[in-house]
């Protein structure tokens, strides 16, 4: 017999609050959540996720039309364009905002005005799987919780963390190079709040267990809103102790398994993703024991992948896909080499050398790339992530420069992320190909504006008929290499992948569905030179008829070779 719901999360509630009494507040969130004691729960190891899912990520007004609200405009465009390529869509923080394109958040129940309404938002989630930012590291220093901590009122008195400048604060982590504290006024003088991001973005104080409440309640209204996906953003910093790195402590872990466990009981097909941007080794400890996220981000695949391509080399890459465990069943992997961030260089740590991270940068910077950087604890500054655009990222080689290869290479790079383990997610300027937008960085001051263009839909239509403009050429063939990824068993996210070895100009791997009647042999040439692999090598069955699912191509004899034009992909499938 299953322990009853309270229960379990009585046992979460005393790891986070050992000096509280754990029932009323167990209470508390399942009367928030609408849950009763012992409400049943979901089937364990349950995949809400199969080959046919895909996400796509943008902003709510990435997509711009003269008089019409950006939510309309992108509904309009996901069901014109993407009803037949995408499954789910995950549209980044969508409400009041004060700065950081949205993730200061201002009010957490409201749509921004200027994007539209619940109404449009709702819209969305009833034609595709919606995915939502829970912004639940910080919020913003205009909100009204934050005002009212300036006055010492609740909602809101008690909701921010406070540090102490004398302190030792030495060991905490940074993603940032800006003060950890801010001194603000308050109505009982000043007072140091903890702001991991910005002054702007200020840390929610976990430690008083009404936040967690609040934010069961925030949890419930969106699920009542039609979201299905839950991205927690920035989460590794939740919890605060000083004199520690204060990042992946204990109380966060468990935070994540209790709003998991009131998530999955109110809606069983509901996801958690787990958005953690630091060193591959820790990002995995966010599936816990396939009781914290169902998803994870794979945060070294775009540095790796980018690199791969830019040197035709993929031994790193190489090396760390045969170090990635399989997820558990109903556990799984996001997969994606694009996001409205930059390509983060920390999931690099321990992969790649520095003399190699500093070749990378130094590449990506002769495309036209910026680089952001963190404090580290002895007061050095490193690379945080590379801020370019995916398209331009792949306009060269790091050996000879940019080259006419760029479409190529952008190909091979998503042709590649489509077969791997996982769920594919691609952010919409990879999709449709955008360039670096540097316009836009001088207009807002932040590097990463350089990826979050926004495109008038009059100049996408004209774009995108145009066979011959590289956004319609890549849209299109995405497009087509995705419709035939989501009919493939082997394809499935949590189907079985194996490395193959065959030398460092060609990367491949083999996937098998999970009832090993499909086998798909996935082979990419990530090299600016033509390559021959002998199907011996690659080990295929021969009673069964082996097809290119790519090109259409047949293989007739096993004891021959196949040659690969630079940047060319095959999937080698025994079923079409």
């Amino acid at each position: 017999m299953t322990e009853p719901l309270k229960a379990k999360l009585v046992a979460m509630l005393a790891v986070v609050y050992p000096e509280q009494e754990c029932e009323p507040l167990a209470d508390q969130l399942l009367t928030t959540m609408g849950l009763d004691a012992d409400h049943p729960s979901p089937p364990a190891h349950q995949n809400n996720w199969d080959q046919s899912d895909v996400i796509l990520i943008t902003y709510a007004d990435s997509l711009q039309k003269a008089g019409q609200k950006p939510l309309v405009t992108l509904r309009e465009f996901l069901n014109q364009r993407l009803s037949e390529t995408v499954s789910a869509v995950h549209i980044l923080p969508f409400f009041p905002y004060s700065s950081d394109d949205g993730f200061s958040v201002m009010d957490y129940l409201a749509v921004n005005e200027s994007h539209g309404d619940w109404e449009d938002i709702e819209a969305i989630a009833g034609d595709f799987k919606l995915m939502a930012d829970l912004v639940i590291n910080h919020m913003s220093a205009r909100s009204r919780w934050f005002e009212n901590f300036r006055k010492r009122i609740d909602p809101g008195r008690d909701y921010f963390f406070e540090g102490n400048p004398r302190d030792d604060l030495s060991a905490v982590v940074r993603p940032r190079t800006s003060p950890l504290l801010t001194p603000v006024q308050t109505d009982d003088g000043e007072r140091h709040v903890w702001c991991t991001f910005s002054e702007d973005q200020v840390d929610l104080n976990f430690a008083n267990p009404q936040v967690l409440i609040e934010f069961a309640g925030i949890i419930r209204y969106y699920l009542e809103r039609g979201v299905s996906l839950f991205r927690l953003d920035a989460v590794a910093f939740l919890w605060k102790e000083p004199g520690t790195p204060c990042i992946h402590l204990q109380q966060t872990h468990e935070l994540i398994k209790i709003l998991r466990l009131l998530i999955e009981h109110h809606s069983p097909d509901a996801v958690v993703i787990t958005e953690t941007n630091v060193p591959n080794r820790e990002n995995l400890t966010y599936f816990g024991n396939a009781n914290e996220a169902h998803v994870i981000y794979n945060f070294s695949l775009p540095p790796l992948l980018i690199n791969t391509l830019v040197t035709g080399d993929c031994r790193h890459l190489k090396t760390w896909l045969m170090s990635m465990p399989p997820a558990q069943m109903g556990t799984t992997y996001l997969n994606f080499i694009a996001s409205h961030d930059g390509v983060g260089m920390r999931p690099t740590d321990g992969l790649l050398s520095e003399d190699e991270k500093q070749r990378l940068i130094n590449t990506m910077d002769s495309f036209g790339g910026k680089v952001s950087y963190r404090r580290t604890s002895d007061g050095r500054d490193q690379p945080y992530e590379i801020n370019i655009a995916l398209y331009d990222a792949l306009k060269g080689t790091a050996q000879a420069g940019a080259d006419h290869f760029q479409l190529q290479r952008f190909l091979c790079a998503h042709t590649v992320m489509l077969a791997l383990e996982g769920i594919p997610a691609f952010y919409i300027h990879s999709l449709l190909a955008t360039e670096n937008d540097h316009e836009r960085v001088e207009n807002t001051g932040r590097l990463r504006s350089i990826n979050r263009s926004q495109w008038s839909v009059d100049s996408l239509d004209q774009v995108l008929q145009d066979p011959r403009s590289h956004h319609a050429q890549a849209f299109e063939e995405l497009k087509r290499l995705i419709a035939i990824r989501r009919k493939q068993a082997a394809f499935h996210p949590n189907a079985t992948q194996f490395t193959l070895h065959l030398g460092l100009q060609v990367f491949g791997f083999w996937r098998q569905s999970t009832r090993r009647d499909q086998s798909i042999f996935c082979i990419h040439n990530i090299s600016d030179q033509t390559q021959q692999i002998a199907l011996s090598d690659i080990n295929l069955i021969g009673t069964d008829h082996w097809q290119d699912l790519i090109s259409g191509m047949t293989i007739d004899d096993l004891s021959g070779c196949i040659t690969l034009k630079p940047y060319q992909s095959v999937w080698l499938s025994n079923r079409e």
